[in-house]
């Protein structure tokens, strides 16, 4: 359980980090951040393998590139959810979702 909450905080942080790299996206505060990394960890809990699951066919043809278009649009729809969180346009997305993906790959590797 500490280790589910010490990575929504880090996820929070790092959406703030995004936030003020990508301009599109912005974020209120902290608490729409840990809001935001926990709604964002739900979609891509439960809607992510759905949306990789209906598109498998144009993954494939994309040598799995498409997955990134998939995870642009959780951020996206992560954003339509969140009241503190706007994303204006799916470039800021995709820009932010792979920017996020990265940071929490690098804490991973950290850590």
């Amino acid at each position: 359980m500490l280790g589910f909450i010490l990575h929504i905080l880090v996820t929070a942080v790092l959406l703030l980090v995004v936030a003020k790299i990508v301009n599109g996206i912005e974020m209120e505060g902290f608490g729409s951040a840990v809001f935001a990394a926990l709604v964002l960890g739900l979609v891509n809990a439960f809607l992510k393998p759905l949306a990789v699951f209906i598109s498998l066919p144009l993954t494939i043809i994309t040598f799995g590139l498409f997955v990134l278009v998939i995870n642009a649009l959780m951020f996206w729809f992560t954003a339509a959810i969140v009241p503190g969180l706007r994303i204006k346009g799916f470039g800021p997305a995709f820009l932010g979702a792979l920017l996020l993906s990265v940071f929490n790959w690098m804490v991973g590797k950290v850590v």
